[in-house]
């Protein structure tokens, strides 16, 4: 359980700095948002985080176009149904697919493009109540780690953010250079991994 959450945390990370490098605008936003609740003080605070609304919204935007789980835990019917004209007898296997989800057009303005802006006013989030986001399953299948999950990618986002600037390498000439291919495994990783020089920054 813990090598699994490990892998999946890092992959959320690595697409969150990714998409956050690829969108300028909104890499300054939350950087500002960050910079401003911590203030001076010598390190992130918890109590900081809570205060963080947009970072908050790029990672449920960043859970909703990168679930590192696309397809769920699988389910088994307990007894046969029908489901929109359909027959699914009892004892199948069901996949829920959390990537095709969650980019669903019916339920998500413009479903590719990264917006965190679109979590700022919407109630949706991931604990399983809410059906078009659901990154960490729901129901008694969901994952049980999904509070800790949250905090770390949260937590550490946070700092990257604080005490550094960030810098594609020389051998990128722009952000669009960034390559946002994925290879499904264990988690949906980025098929060339993210590589970038760290500013330290001062205040």
């Amino acid at each position: 359980m813990f090598v699994g959450g490990t892998d999946t945390t890092a992959t959320t990370l690595e697409w969150a700095v990714s998409e956050l490098m690829k969108h300028p605008t909104i890499m300054k936003k939350a950087q500002e948002e960050v910079r401003r609740v911590v203030g001076y003080k010598s390190k992130v605070e918890e109590n900081d985080i809570n205060q963080m609304r947009y970072l908050k919204c790029v990672v449920k935007e960043t859970m909703r176009l990168h679930p590192s789980v696309p397809l769920l835990v699988p389910r088994e019917t307990i007894s046969s149904v029908k489901l929109k004209g359909y027959h699914i007898p009892a004892k199948t296997m069901v996949y829920f697919n959390a990537w095709t989800i969650q980019r669903d057009p019916k339920y998500w303005k413009n479903p590719e493009e990264f917006k965190p802006e679109r979590f700022e006013h919407n109630q949706v989030d991931f604990k399983g109540q809410h059906f078009q986001l659901i990154p960490f399953g729901f129901g008694r299948r969901g994952c049980p780690g999904y509070n800790f999950a949250t905090a770390v990618v949260e937590y550490v986002i946070a700092n990257l953010l604080y005490w550094f600037d960030w810098k594609l390498l020389e051998t990128n000439s722009g952000e669009q250079d960034i390559d946002m291919s994925e290879i499904f495994g264990m988690a949906l990783t980025k098929k060339e991994p993210l590589q970038l020089k760290p500013i330290s920054f001062l205040f």
